[in-house]
């Protein structure tokens, strides 16, 4: 793994701010806790150079907003190894470039490096409000075998990963399946849905799935 490996590569004007009230953050905080529990979130000295990996996010404003403007709470950056987060680890992204490779954030802590690729997730359908970004081995390795679409092999964070996934949503059958691998992301799995519930259950439904092969 590149020693790289959740390190923010974005451009970001950030501005650090009040953290959310806890209230607006009891669901994603919940479904959060239980993708560590579920080691699809987490951090370990053996796995991708003991950096933290993954996180979560759920939309804030109305559908009408325009696409680069669906501002989003994810968790902030290098949160993976803490098992119970505050308010205080959040982060509220306002706006997301992802052809620039530019976004703007607010919050009490830095966005996750992937925060990128979740703008440009939400930016695909007005109706997706929920994004889940898990490192699943089980999954990855058997990406081919559960028919889930995968990116070509670039970098995570990035506007490469950002064209790809646009790519999938338009060619494959990605807008129904509301999952896909990352090939140049080690063990890297996104998934989406208009409910946290519809997210979740994707994930953890390829992860039984996986699981059995």
């Amino acid at each position: 793994m590149a020693p790289s490996e959740g390190i923010v590569k974005f451009r970001c004007d950030y501005t650090p701010a009040p953290a959310l009230p806890a209230t607006e953050l009891r669901e994603l905080n919940a479904w959060r806790k239980l993708l560590v529990l579920t080691q699809l979130i987490g951090q370990d000295p053996n796995r991708y150079g003991g950096y933290g990996f993954g996180n979560i996010s759920c939309r804030l404003n109305s559908e009408e907003a325009r696409e680069c403007e669906r501002a989003f709470v994810i968790t902030g950056t290098q949160t993976g190894g803490i098992a119970d987060l505050t308010v205080e680890h959040y982060v509220v992204v306002k706006a997301c470039y992802p052809d620039e490779n530019y976004l703007i954030a607010e919050g009490p802590v830095g966005p996750s490096s992937e925060s990128l690729t979740h703008g440009t997730i939400y930016a695909l359908d007005s109706s997706i409000r929920w994004v889940m970004h898990a490192h699943s081995p089980h999954i990855w390795r058997h990406a081919q075998a559960l028919s889930i679409p995968v990116t070509g092999p670039v970098p995570y964070g990035s506007p490469e990963m950002a064209a790809e996934v646009r790519r999938l949503y338009k060619e494959s059958d990605l807008k129904e399946t509301r999952i896909f691998a990352m090939a140049g992301h080690e063990d890297g799995i996104v998934t989406f849905g208009r409910t946290a519930e519809e997210a979740g259950f994707v994930l953890l439904g390829y992860l039984v799935r996986a699981m059995q092969l």
